[in-house]
């Protein structure tokens, strides 16, 4: 990542990934608002899972797994979006102001929790994991240390948008060919569908307005009859 990269999403892509999350929350549970699931739940066990690919066993030799880690940033920005989404009771644009404003805010570096100020400049990923475990746990959403685990991670918001948007739809995918009743092949023609993924996202241009949709149709077309 550069130091060009932009600070903060733009109010396009926060727009099309609340889209997309608020669909496949009402994919996987119609009534979800209601249900009001624990979403910082999954970010404490997400960010869990985020050290262990970090490594922090000093008694043995660990090495920092950068690709899991980046996958675990992407999962945990899942949970943000629909605790964001939860708080606004589904309202997508709601959500998109307070996300914009929170990111708008999140250059500042330091926050207080636990009556004790924290400087993210001088703390490490692994700090910041731990820090964001303990913020979720305390049902608190700091977009300022998530947008520096980020960082820390070698993404640019551009980079998560783009990411998680194939993620979000590889997901559609799977739920729409069989994944639920165990139909769905994730190996096609020799490859793991997250390879395809990988290989169809380098043809195309995040950037556009349907991308999303340009993804879908390109899983598709090489996903066998």
């Amino acid at each position: 990542m550069t130091d060009s990269s932009p600070l903060m999403p733009t109010q396009q892509q926060l727009n099309t990934m609340l889209s997309l999350q608020s669909a496949m929350n009402r994919k996987v549970d119609p009534d979800w608002i209601a249900a009001a699931y624990p979403y910082l739940r999954a970010v404490v066990v997400e960010a869990a899972e985020a050290i262990e690919h970090h490594g922090w066993k000093w008694w043995k030799k660990q090495e920092l797994d950068l690709a899991q880690l980046q996958m675990e940033v992407i999962d945990i920005w899942h949970f943000i979006l629909s605790e964001v989404l939860l708080r606004e009771k589904g309202d997508e644009t709601a959500a998109c102001v307070k996300l914009l404003a929170d990111c708008g805010d999140s250059s500042g570096g330091a926050i207080d929790f636990d009556n004790r100020p924290y400087s993210l400049a001088a703390m490490t990923l692994l700090d910041k994991l731990e820090l964001l475990t303990a913020l979720a746990a305390a049902r608190r959403i700091e977009i300022s240390v998530f947008a520096s685990i980020m960082k820390d991670c070698d993404m640019s918001w551009d980079e998560l948008f783009a990411q998680y948007v194939s993620k979000n739809v590889l997901n559609f995918f799977r739920q729409d060919h069989g994944y639920k009743d165990g139909s769905y092949q994730k190996v096609w023609h020799g490859k793991e569908d997250n390879e395809h993924l990988v290989e169809v996202m380098a043809t195309l241009s995040a950037t556009s307005e349907t991308y999303p949709t340009e993804l879908y149709q390109a899983l598709k077309q090489r996903y066998p009859a």
